[in-house]
């Protein structure tokens, strides 16, 4: 597992071997079930997870008490719930896995260790939030400027291999529409 991480740090920043085996030790290997929930609201976020291998998401629960995904993260993705994670305060989220799914976590102060003994990974980790926070305005800009159907669309046209790991009902939570809505979608497309 260790070896994803490994190739994914290298791929974004030049280091060399041995410090990237010291990098590595900061690591825990962690193996979740499907539907194991890693963070609940209001709990604090004690980790920042790597997927080496499955899916995770992120979600909240609504007003109406509906889950509203708001991001997934699949191999090679980290995912963590940034507010409650760096202030150490309660959660708004909460992290469960979609599939079951082999992580590396770290914990805010081992992090801060790793970032103080090696500060090329702090190029690492601001590579990897402004890739996130792209991704979130551009969903942001596709939600205001497209209809829920092309939404639909344009998502699956991106991201087809993902669109066959998660349940349908998931995917309609994270575009921002029902189930039942998804399914009338889906049904015009075969017509």
């Amino acid at each position: 597992m260790p070896e994803i991480l490994k190739a994914h740090i290298q791929k974004l920043i030049e280091i060399d071997e041995e410090e990237l085996s010291s990098v590595l030790s900061y690591f825990h290997p962690l193996e979740v079930k499907k539907k194991q929930n890693l963070l609940t609201e209001d709990q604090t976020c004690q980790f920042n997870y790597f997927v080496a291998n499955g899916c995770l998401r992120m979600f909240f629960i609504n007003r109406k008490d509906q889950e509203q995904t708001v991001q997934f993260a699949i191999e090679n993705w980290w995912l963590s719930d940034y507010t409650s994670f760096s202030t150490q305060k309660p959660a708004g989220f909460y992290i469960q896995a979609v599939e079951a799914s082999s992580l590396l976590t770290i914990s805010l102060l081992k992090q801060e260790e790793l970032l103080k003994q090696h500060p090329v990974m702090e190029r690492y980790f601001r590579l990897i939030h402004q890739r996130v926070h792209a991704a979130s305005q551009f969903r942001i800009k596709m939600r205001y400027d497209l209809s829920r159907e092309d939404l639909y669309h344009d998502f699956i046209k991106r991201h087809p291999g993902f669109v066959q790991r998660i349940p349908q009902y998931l995917l309609a939570s994270y575009l921002g529409f029902s189930a039942e809505y998804l399914s009338e979608i889906r049904s015009k497309k075969r017509s």
